[in-house]
């Protein structure tokens, strides 16, 4: 009994799907540098927000949950608005991306069937049909309007495969990349991460001839990157972004690091066609989803504080001794208890963030009584995966 009310009385949280936001930036180029000012939460949406990319200089692209579904959303730079590409209803959009000479989008659909292909999408009225058939592509950009550099699923990576629209043909160049792939500006070239070896390297392709060639080693298990238009690769890893210039550096140097808990790590990031804005995509810091949990607690609010949870969240007592698991026994355990506990209320004391783990010291108190106790919160992905509880 002194497990559950100790469980009970302290607030937590965790995650299904990754709760992220898309933030847009001014790109200042300087003498030897670039700054990133006006920063723009342009997703401002609770839920998945990610994989953005530019259709013009005004408009950005991001899939964007709504409706317990992922759709294309088109943010308008100049007004300052979302608007909606698509409304499938029986599927979801990823990665849209422009394609070239057309007033058009390419994005992965996932039906709720689990069939996964890639569509367009007219930009105005969202009509679509299947680009690729049969091949399961995980990722993908443009090298002209009828040559497609994909990220396929296969043999559980990604297999590196162009492929010809207009006869229908698709090679295989590489197998173990990565997600990201990007047109290298002012050239014939596209860039891709290889995983070919312990250390991850990108790499140019020349999708006519084939050839490929090392362009520099990865920040060390860094998944994304794009390119500016002086030919610098930018590449986030947690709160920093990292700079290489081919032409002008030797190793990667420290662009930016963000101080602002919102932007604690950045998976994507994009820019323009003329370089002058930036977009990244952030998780939301663990302080922020522990504080939206205690929130919830101590307004008794059921939902908001199990959304803050992932589905198979754990729950311990000091040291190791698990107590439950999954947010269903979760909602068991605290509905009743909420309704019941008109007096609920959890003050933070002390409060200390490490990395992906908040501790917080915290005066409870419930049904006339007031106790301290300690909970330690990890969060994966955007939500509380595991809380361990010390009295």
């Amino acid at each position: 009994m002194r497990i559950l009310i100790l469980f009970l009385l302290c607030p937590f949280f965790a995650v299904a799907q990754s709760n992220t936001e898309v933030y847009l930036f001014t790109i200042t180029p300087n003498e030897n540098t670039i700054t990133l000012t006006n920063q723009q939460n342009i997703s401002n949406n609770e839920g998945y927000d990610n994989q953005p990319s530019f259709y013009n200089d005004n408009q950005v692209l991001f899939a964007s949950t709504r409706n317990g579904q992922t759709d294309i959303a088109s943010y308008n730079v100049r007004d300052k608005k979302v608007t909606w590409i698509n409304d499938t209803g029986f599927g979801s959009e990823y990665s849209p991306t422009k394609i070239p000479n057309q007033k058009a989008v390419s994005a992965i659909r996932l039906d709720t069937t689990g069939l996964q292909r890639l569509y367009s999408y007219d930009f105005k009225t969202g009509k679509n049909k299947e680009v690729v058939k049969d091949l399961v592509i995980g990722y993908h950009t443009w090298y002209s309007e009828n040559i497609l550099i994909s990220s396929v699923l296969a043999d559980g990576g990604l297999d590196l495969v162009v492929s010809h629209l207009k006869d229908g043909t698709n090679y295989t160049q590489q197998k173990k990349i990565g997600r990201s792939l990007h047109k290298i500006p002012n050239s014939n070239l596209i860039s891709y991460i290889s995983k070919e070896n312990e250390q991850w390297q990108i790499k140019s392709l020349d999708p006519i001839t084939g050839v490929t060639q090392k362009i520099i080693e990865t920040v060390p298990e860094a998944e994304d990157m794009c390119w500016l238009n002086n030919g610098t690769i930018l590449m986030p890893k947690g709160n920093t972004i990292y700079a290489f210039n081919p032409k002008t550096d030797t190793r990667w140097k420290i662009l930016t690091s963000f101080q602002d808990p919102n932007v604690y790590n950045i998976t994507r990031v994009t820019t323009n066609p003329t370089s002058s804005m930036l977009a990244i995509v952030s998780d939301v810091s663990p302080e922020i989803i522990v504080q939206k949990q205690l929130d919830a607690y101590n307004a008794r609010d059921i939902d908001a504080f199990l959304a803050t949870y992932s589905n198979n969240i754990q729950l311990f007592d000091f040291p190791n001794n698990k107590t439950n698991e999954g947010k269903e026994e979760l909602r068991t355990l605290f509905d009743g208890f909420f309704k019941r506990t008109p007096d609920l209320h959890a003050e933070i004391k002390n409060r200390i963030v490490l990395g992906n783990k908040v501790i917080d010291e915290e005066y409870v108190t419930a049904n006339g009584r007031s106790f301290s106790a300690v909970a330690i919160y990890e969060v994966q992905n955007g939500k509380i995966s595991k809380v361990t509880f010390i009295q």
